[in-house]
């Protein structure tokens, strides 16, 4: 099965073609479901044929953070080049493909509904199936385009700039209560936390990749933040107090006339936020028992994250599985893996597997 997947949700304009190949469930040449099957069973083979992506960091960093209205304006400029490219690089024709899949939420809805648009006139041009996708279902599922070993019930750790939350993966339908998020954010998300902190040390956005890489320069003992773990026994993440932790740390340096070393308190930060994601990551394994974890999502690509958690899941003897940074950061790829689950389980509209062209773009929306 070839499927187009379409990403926009927020800064990013990606398209991808995948190739699907089952192991447990056949198509005709029509791409039509023959015999059932369990869809929490995986093993099923991605073939990432092209993988796309428009990024807009240079548009928005002159702002400190991504603008909704202009994002959108770049999404509509982009994505019919981003599309085209991706079926030259793919090597196929535009009739080939089998359904096409698109982010239909959370994010950025006037930046969703560029996407959106695009896949309804495809696959209402080519009658193909559309298929909506939840962002997050998105990323779970990217964690499988290069390790189809992995199958649920498993543990995923979803951390990115709009994102921070535990989920614990029952299966990959699609359909209501396949997965359960047992704790999220209550204020920032890590990412953001990790932008506005990059703002304060005036780094620069995006600030993730810039705390990671000057951190590695710093003591952390030299600038202790606190870690907030909530009340006991609680899933849930803050970093907001972490990051006006960070803000008068800095104020109070340049009100004494010193000069706050930026490495020392990058590193202070950034062990302060693992030292809570591992902490809640651990407490979360323990409860479910499960012996698998999923790190994904945009920080996923952070180098001292992977590193601890590789250590921490060695130790306790579970299994890691963390997509290459590629698949980390919003892609297309993911989203058309997330979209032939849904197909093959028969999620959509009244009328099947796919949704109809009604479909809509969502801020926020249940997983």
């Amino acid at each position: 099965m070839l499927i187009l997947g379409i990403e926009t949700s927020c800064d990013e304009t990606a398209a991808a073609v995948v190739r699907a190949e089952s192991a447990g469930l056949y198509f005709d040449h029509d791409a039509e479901l023959l015999p059932e099957r369990d869809a929490s069973l995986c093993h099923d083979r991605f073939t990432v044929l092209s993988n796309v992506i428009a990024s807009q960091i240079d548009v928005h960093k002159v702002f400190g953070g991504v603008v909704p209205e202009i994002a959108s304006r770049h999404h509509l400029k982009a994505i019919n080049g981003v599309i085209d490219e991706a079926f030259k690089l793919a090597g196929i024709d535009k009739r080939e493909i089998n359904a096409v899949a698109v982010t239909k939420g959370p994010g950025l809805v006037g930046a969703i509904l560029i996407g959106l648009a695009t896949a309804k006139a495809i696959a209402y041009a080519l009658k193909k199936p559309l298929l909506g996708v939840h962002h997050i279902r998105g990323h779970i599922c990217a964690a499988l385009i290069e390790h189809p070993e992995l199958e649920p019930p498993f543990l995923a750790l979803a951390v990115s700039g709009g994102h921070t939350s535990l989920i614990e993966v029952r299966g990959l339908t699609g359909k209501p209560g396949d997965m359960t998020i047992l704790g999220s954010t209550r204020d920032d998300a890590v990412g953001e936390a990790y932008d506005k902190v990059a703002r304060v040390l005036g780094l620069g956005y995006p600030g993730g990749p810039k705390i990671d890489t000057l951190a590695k320069e710093g003591d952390p003992g030299a600038a202790a933040f606190k870690r907030v773990m909530l009340e006991e026994g609680s899933l849930d993440f803050s970093f907001s107090g972490l990051k006006t932790g960070v803000l008068n740390y800095v104020n109070s340096k340049k009100q004494a006339g010193q000069s706050a070393y930026e490495a020392d308190v990058a590193a202070g930060f950034q062990e302060a936020v693992i030292d809570v994601l591992s902490a809640k990551a651990k407490a979360a394994l323990e409860i479910t028992g499960y012996k698998t974890l999923a790190l994904v999502g945009g920080v996923a690509a952070n180098s001292a994250l992977r590193a601890r958690l590789k250590k921490d899941t060695e130790e306790s003897g579970t299994k890691l599985y963390i997509p290459s940074p590629v698949y980390c950061t919003d892609n297309a790829a993911m989203i058309a893996c997330a979209g032939y689950y849904q197909f093959a389980c028969g999620v959509g509209d009244a009328s099947g597997a796919e949704d109809s062209l009604a479909l809509d773009a969502y801020a926020t929306l249940p997983l």
